[in-house]
């Protein structure tokens, strides 16, 4: 066994590839925090997480001046202990994003470590359920964009493979709302997915009679339909709604996705490893689904979730929405709509440390 001999902490800022807005707010960076953990043998794994915009700067001394120090001299291999361990010594400010963010790329970093000392890709060692998934792509889907963008956009995704489109919703009435997906079903025809994401914007009664408008365009699901605390009225939704309820984006720990399925508050699930707190607990999430007969089809992240939806028989679906091309070499590869598991050791992605130098914004380093 090796122990954790130095931990190194840096954060860059990704600007969006295209303008993302939504019925709630504006994607303007992402703030990504970098940890890197090299242990007594000399190997390395490196892990991340995001914010979009606010708070990478919390995460980044949450990581520096608490996390990172714990990690020194512990087993690099005894990834659960330590995720537990460090979730407890943050009990007082967990549950929260700055925390979960912060524990992710701590996560994510052993994960990495452990697969590239095993010689085994992600996809494999976290389960090994199958090497590809398909993609639907959220690119081209946003708010602000006009109704024939939103078409032109889905007619590409589909000829280059992509097997679905995601378009956000929540314009002032549904009837915009139906209007803008009646053109997308409209050019696309019935065998192509069309995923909706309302991004919490909408009351009960608003999210009931807008899933009820919108049931003519047979919907793949409807997303966060409304605050991602109120379970309750996800179940009462869930129980009238013609479409599939997806929520997980905004959920911060493994209680609050067993809240959901326990009160069949959604069917599909979209855990997020970088909100969740890591792979470890991503894969509880998972597995938990599974025993509840739901899907699971995480929110971003596509090149880390190409290989944990491909991990577990109910991944079903990857977003695709290109983040990370700026900070490494070899992209993830989608091939006839289908994301390609990294069939390298480790968490599968490719760094740039040249350009991840050139970028950080911060920067600790911690070491025995």
């Amino acid at each position: 066994m090796a122990t954790i001999e130095k931990i190194t902490l840096r954060m860059v800022d990704l600007a969006p590839k295209v303008q993302r807005t939504d019925a709630i707010q504006s994607f303007v960076s992402q703030e990504t925090p970098l940890v890197t953990i090299t242990d007594s043998d000399g190997a390395v794994g490196q892990g991340y997480s995001y914010t979009i915009g606010t708070g990478g700067s919390s995460v980044m001394r949450l990581l520096s001046d608490h996390l990172a120090p714990r990690l020194l001299g512990r087993e690099a291999e005894e990834v659960e202990a330590i995720w537990t361990d460090l979730e407890f010594f943050t009990h007082a400010t967990t549950v929260g994003a700055i925390t979960s963010i912060a524990l992710a790329a701590v996560d994510t970093a052993l994960w990495d470590l452990r697969c590239r000392r095993a010689g085994l890709p992600l996809w494999r060692l976290a389960g090994g359920a199958k090497p590809s998934a398909p993609c639907y792509t959220t690119e081209g889907g946003w708010l602000h964009l006009p109704v024939q963008a939103l078409v032109e956009d889905a007619l590409e995704a589909k000829e280059r493979g992509f097997k679905g489109s995601k378009v956000k919703i929540g314009k002032p009435t549904a009837a915009e709302d139906s209007a803008r997906l009646r053109a997308v079903r409209g050019a696309v025809g019935p065998d192509y997915e069309i995923m909706t994401d309302a991004n919490q914007a909408f009351r009960r009664d608003a999210a009931r009679r807008r899933a009820l408008a919108l049931a003519e365009h047979d919907l793949a699901w409807i997303e966060e339909p409304l605050p991602a605390d109120d379970v309750e009225g996800h179940a009462e939704l869930a129980r009238v709604a013609p479409m599939p309820v997806a929520v997980g984006e905004s959920l911060y720990s493994i209680r609050h996705f067993a809240d959901y399925a326990a009160r069949g508050a959604a069917s599909v699930i979209q855990v997020d490893a970088g909100r969740i707190g890591g792979i470890t607990p991503w894969l509880k999430v998972a597995h938990m689904a599974e025993c509840h007969g739901l899907a699971v089809a995480p929110h971003f992240l596509m090149e880390l979730h190409a290989s944990l939806v491909c991990a577990v028989r109910n991944g079903v679906w990857v977003e695709y929405i290109p983040q990370l091309d700026d900070i490494v070499g070899d992209r993830l590869r989608i091939g006839d709509g289908y994301a390609q598991a990294p069939d390298t050791p480790g968490i599968g992605i490719d760094w740039n440390e040249d350009e991840i130098a050139r970028r950080a914004v911060a920067e600790f380093t911690t070491h025995l």
